[in-house]
């Protein structure tokens, strides 16, 4: 399948006339009754200022830009839940994957709190797999990037599913966090293996849940996502790896057919990580979004009306011409807060 090259609230396909959340199946009704998500595509971080983002993620870090827009009007007003908005996007990509940087000029969004920690509910980063971890924890020295670990963990080898990979957490220049990991032979993708660049490409996506059950029946059981993976991690590596004195994690990894993992963080202990503030806009600078394509919108769309998933859309918005033709989204929330964009290819 093509990857798209659009900025996000541009890449779905024109949909037919008269698209609508209609016809609601059974509240328990599974995603893949109803149609799936094909791909998990691009990762959206919102910055506060796109030259400083820019400068970051393809000096310090090798991403290439692949395209840019500027973004205004009522079609975007609702689809970002932002009233007001004027907005630039620039997508880039870093191997197979890609993300994408937002920047609202207007109106501005507020900061990520300073005193953040990684078990709060609107944590996330992505994973950046490297291929020498010494080699990228140096680089990163060079440029002197804030550190959120310690400095790069080896996770033990008593623990089978994670032993032998080597992770670092950072942040960029708003406070996201970011992490470099490296795995061992015979762990994560067979292309992760490979030598031919220092920063490979993005395996995943992670997101602190509060429920881990709560959030399978979401992802799994509502949006088609297929478990690839899971342990339990603790000790004194993982608690310097996410800065978190007394970390006990359950880590679930999610796929789709394609693109990015969604890796679920639930916090065992300890227990004191804030919520989701319930006030959260697309501008504010902790909201992060996660594109899923689908090949059906509105069939994707309605076992999450069903199961009573905010909404930040008023539903499927298709956005005007813009150069590329008409297109359509739907930003929705998960159960902890994190936000989805639903596309249709």
């Amino acid at each position: 399948m093509a990857r798209l090259r659009l900025p996000l609230i541009l890449h779905a396909l024109a949909l037919a006339a008269g698209l609508a959340l209609a016809a609601l199946p059974a509240a328990g009704a599974r995603a893949d009754e109803q149609g799936v998500i094909e791909r998990v595509d691009a990762i959206g971080i919102t910055v506060s200022d796109m030259d400083t983002a820019l400068a970051f993620y393809t000096g310090v870090l090798p991403f290439e830009v692949v395209a840019e827009t500027e973004v205004a009007g009522e079609a975007f007003e609702h689809l970002f839940g932002v009233f007001g908005l004027r907005a630039r996007i620039v997508r880039l990509n870093l191997g197979s994957e890609e993300i994408e940087l937002i920047d609202y000029l207007a109106p501005e969004g507020r900061p990520i709190p300073v005193d953040s920690r990684s078990n709060d509910a609107w944590f996330q980063h992505i994973a950046i797999i490297v291929s020498d971890m010494e080699s990228a924890y140096a680089q990163l020295r060079r440029h002197k990037v804030q550190h959120a670990s310690s400095g790069p963990q080896t996770l033990p080898d008593w623990n089978p599913n994670a032993g032998g990979i080597q992770a670092f957490y950072f942040k960029d220049p708003d406070g996201n966090h970011l992490e470099i990991l490296e795995f061992p032979e015979g762990k994560g993708d067979p292309r992760w293996q490979s030598d031919d660049a220092l920063f490979l490409g993005i395996d995943h996506t992670a997101i602190v849940v509060d429920d881990t059950d709560r959030s399978l029946a979401f992802y799994r059981d509502r949006l088609g996502l297929e478990v690839a993976g899971a342990s339990e991690n603790w000790g004194p590596e993982q608690e310097r790896l996410n800065n978190v004195f007394g970390a006990r994690l359950r880590i679930t990894a999610l796929r789709a057919p394609e693109g990015p993992g969604i890796e679920l963080l639930e916090y065992l202990a300890p227990g004191d990580g804030r919520p989701f503030p319930v006030d959260t806009r697309a501008n504010d600078l902790w909201h992060w979004q996660v594109s899923l394509v689908a090949a059906d919108l509105a069939a994707a769309a309605a076992p999450l009306r069903a199961a009573h998933a905010p909404l930040v859309s008023p539903g499927a918005v298709e956005v005007p011409a813009n150069g590329l033709g008409l297109q359509a989204g739907l930003m929705t929330r998960d159960p902890d807060g994190h936000a989805l964009l639903l596309l249709e290819e």
